[in-house]
């Protein structure tokens, strides 16, 4: 049978307001009292009962996280930052994965409402008006991450554009003057909710403007992004730089161009997005922008956990992180 509070405050002779103290780190209690109410529930192996608790706080202690997928590696270290903050603010957590579908996204805010979690963190592929009516409705606190939806919901995340704007002028400076830019994702601007890529995009297209380049980049958006790289024709003497909106491309376009024969950066430059944990084994040693995006995790939990504790018509103002080009040997 579970051991109960009465069972422990029975064993130590207290109450089970005393124990109930101890358990819960509450003040009222001595420290003597205190180590021998825990020792007995280590000891009697006491379990707290969640549903109980749940009830009594009117919590499920339970977040939920919709987000596209893992593949990306930056998903799972946000996933993980998120994790860590969540269970040492005493809550758990529940994960949804999108594919970036607008209609399963809804699916997903659908399943972690009915289990009740007590707030979720939303990587949205929707926007608009009507969506936005459809997150009220769901009566649970919410924070954006990466795209943004409007001033009305809390968002976590960076100065997108102006990250792109300062790649265009660190690798200008460095004397490249012709430029291919990488996103596949661009396939959806117009018909999902794209702010992150559409940032970055503009951003980089204003700072090529801002440094004198009159020459547009090739811009790739196609999945299959190395085959369409295959009709570029890269010219050595143009000084061209790859940019990708993020590592992962990155990294695979760096194969794609020593299996040319290509060595980096001396024939062609590349630049990536998110400076992701594994770049510390890759050669030559990847240019990339620092997203803080262990930060963004630890910050967006903090945030919706306040908004469940304090009400979650609580506006709070939107947290913008710093960012930092990481200068590497590809560039």
């Amino acid at each position: 049978m579970r051991v109960t509070i009465k069972d422990l405050a029975k064993y130590c002779g207290v109450s089970p307001g005393t124990v109930d103290r101890a358990l819960n780190n509450r003040p009222g209690i001595k420290l003597k009292t205190k180590k021998n109410v825990l020792e007995a529930a280590r000891l009697l192996n006491y379990r707290p009962d969640l549903t109980a608790r749940s009830l009594v706080k009117g919590r499920t202690m339970t977040l939920g996280i919709v987000l596209f997928d893992l593949y990306n590696r930056s998903f799972a270290q946000l996933l993980n930052a998120v994790e860590l903050k969540a269970r040492e603010l005493g809550y758990h957590l529940y994960i949804a994965l999108t594919d970036k579908d607008p209609e399963n996204e809804k699916q997903c805010l659908e399943y972690l409402v009915n289990h009740k979690v007590d707030g979720i963190i939303l990587f949205t592929v929707n926007q608009g008006k009507e969506f936005e009516e459809y997150l009220k409705g769901l009566s649970i606190p919410i924070i954006t991450i990466f795209n943004f939806l409007s001033e009305q919901w809390e968002y976590v995340g960076i100065q997108e554009r102006a990250s792109m704007r300062d790649v265009a002028d660190y690798i200008v400076n460095r004397g490249y003057k012709s430029f291919i830019y990488i996103c596949p994702p661009l396939k959806y601007l117009g018909k999902s909710n794209m702010y992150t890529q559409e940032e970055r995009l503009k951003g980089f297209l204003e700072g090529l403007s801002m440094k004198g380049i009159a020459e547009p980049p090739v811009i790739i958006k196609h999945n299959d992004y190395l085959k369409a790289l295959e009709k570029v024709e890269i010219k050595i003497e143009n000084r061209t730089a790859i940019v990708c909106s993020c590592d992962l491309y990155a990294l695979e376009v760096m194969n794609y161009l020593k299996g040319k024969g290509m060595k980096i950066p001396e024939d062609v430059g590349l630049m990536g997005y998110d400076n992701i944990d594994v770049l510390k084994y890759i050669t030559p040693k990847l240019t990339t922008v620092e997203y803080p995006i262990e930060c963004i995790g630890y910050k967006a939990a903090e945030s919706l956990v306040h908004k469940i504790e304090h009400g979650y018509f609580t506006t709070e103002k939107s947290a913008t992180l710093n960012y930092k080009i990481v200068a590497g040997e590809s560039i």
